[in-house]
């Protein structure tokens, strides 16, 4: 022990080829999978060989060895727990994201019918033919029989009612209908 604690690697390799088949056994134990077990011992002998100049004088090796193991078995536990609540907090946290955007969706949908339904008979014809049915002004025009600057004035004055009507929606109307 005396050696490994001078810094003798030789020292180090015979305490790791002892110990570390043993410490593997007892991660497992805790963890229930191989490789996480066995890096968790690495991890162990890595810090043992960082700190070896303050270890003092250890009466048991392998006692001191098992506990470190423990400790560091039950930290990895502890934080992949906690990781796990966190994911499934962001999980729920998207679901009631999408609710919530599916209700603004509806309430938006729902104000905007009855903001078209306020519209006077042309103009909401107009604006039906333009973003409902994707018609252009020339068509509308020939629809309705007016000519293309009557459509664009009905459109115009029915935007401009709109936006009035669902001021508390603008960001989203104006993506949606404003070309």
């Amino acid at each position: 022990m005396q050696q490994f604690i001078q810094g003798n690697e030789k020292a180090f390799d015979a305490v790791f080829r002892k110990y570390y088949k043993l410490l593997c056994a007892r991660a497992v134990i805790y963890i229930k999978d191989n490789d996480r077990a066995q890096s968790i011992v690495q991890d162990c002998f890595v810090s043992l060989w960082e700190k070896r100049h303050s270890l003092g004088t250890i009466e048991k090796l392998h006692p001191f060895l098992a506990t470190a193991v423990r400790n560091k078995a039950l930290d990895f536990l502890r934080k992949e727990a906690s990781e796990s609540k966190l994911i499934d907090a962001l999980k729920v946290s998207e679901g009631e994201v999408l609710i919530d955007n599916m209700a603004i969706t509806l309430e938006f949908e729902e104000q905007l019918m009855t903001a078209i339904s306020m519209l006077p008979d042309r103009c909401r014809e107009a604006f039906q033919y333009s973003r409902f049915e994707g018609m252009t002004y020339s068509e509308i025009a020939v629809n309705m029989n007016i000519s293309v600057k009557a459509v664009e004035a009905l459109i115009g004055r029915s935007l401009k009612l709109l936006r009035r009507e669902m001021i508390d929606y603008l960001p989203l109307f104006v993506l949606l209908f404003i070309k």
